[in-house]
């Protein structure tokens, strides 16, 4: 960013969204001790639109930072030094990167490079090259990434049409590399298993490092609407985006993508479970759709 600043840290306050009661403010104090501790000259406090700045601008208050930066919708007196009008999702709506860039413009801060970006430790991404070694996989073309989990249920694509994907993707020559946390051991499986086909689970197996090693020598990711995505982004894969119509703001950012879901009346409901329970908006998409749009962006990225 510009001006140049000698440290950027970065810290996620829980308290921004709905969580657990808690009987004491033991750890509210904790994070005003840490933050008092970094002497931080400056605080840039990003939410969405419907988060309010205020609980973690207390915070940064109480720490003596003495200038802190947020948009928000109600007037924060002394909470925010520097504060911008909430003017989503009323009069515009952003992508959530263009929302907080634009948020650090107003003090002069600009990015040279809007990209984001990701450093991947070198001996993950030695363990990467290790492992596709051992897959037969190691030539970098001819396989693609799934990831077909995800937290919320809302933004989940139906397991019976990952398998159809993976078979899909099979019919066309590709490999397919199924990634996911260790509680998701069985969703993989079961979609392999209905696929039907050859493909390889790594689900439990890579910590967050090795999945970005991993996603940064994909040819292309297929993934729900989740953090892989923006991993993926961040290492500059092409990621073909099962987006659940939840919100409109968090698609993948600055690469080649395909963004794929089915228009709802119910769409932009921000709810984690889907209100309607039918998930039409996700799983209205065909199969095929999502294999065509794979091997359009492999194709692009062969053409590169």
């Amino acid at each position: 960013l510009v001006p140049e600043v000698d440290e950027v840290i970065a810290y996620e306050a829980p308290w921004m969204k709905a969580s657990r009661p808690r009987p004491d403010a033991t750890t509210e104090h904790a994070m005003v001790a840490r933050l008092r501790e970094g002497r931080f000259d400056a605080a840039a406090v990003f939410t969405v639109y419907s988060q309010s700045p205020l609980p973690a601008a207390v915070l940064c208050f109480l720490a003596g930072i003495p200038r802190r930066l947020a948009h928000c919708r109600e007037n924060p007196y002394l909470l925010l030094t520097d504060w911008v009008a909430e003017r989503e999702p009323i009069h515009l709506l952003r992508h959530e990167v263009r929302r907080q860039l634009d948020l650090v413009a107003t003090v002069g801060a600009a990015a040279v490079d809007e990209r984001l970006s990701l450093a991947v430790p070198v001996e993950a991404q030695r363990r990467a090259d290790a492992l596709l070694d051992r897959l037969g996989l190691g030539s970098g073309e001819g396989w693609v990434a799934i990831h077909p989990g995800g937290s919320a249920p809302s933004r989940r694509y139906p397991p019976e049409a990952f398998a159809q994907v993976v078979r899909g993707l099979d019919a066309a020559g590709l490999r397919v590399v199924l990634t996911g946390t260790a509680t998701e051991r069985g969703l993989v499986r079961d979609i392999q298993r209905a696929a039907g086909v050859r493909s390889y689970s790594l689900a439990g197996r890579l910590d967050l490092a090795d999945l970005a090693a991993l996603l940064a020598r994909a040819p292309v990711l297929v993934s729900n609407n989740t953090a892989p995505v923006h991993v993926a982004a961040a290492v500059g894969t092409p990621v073909v985006d099962l987006y659940a119509l939840t919100n409109p703001q968090h698609t993948p950012w600055g690469v080649p993508h395909r963004v794929l879901s089915h228009d709802v009346p119910c769409k932009y409901c921000y709810k984690s479970v889907c209100p309607q329970v039918h998930h039409d908006c996700l799983r209205r998409i065909a199969a095929k759709d999502v294999v065509d749009a794979a091997l359009d962006l492999l194709g692009q990225r062969a053409l590169a």
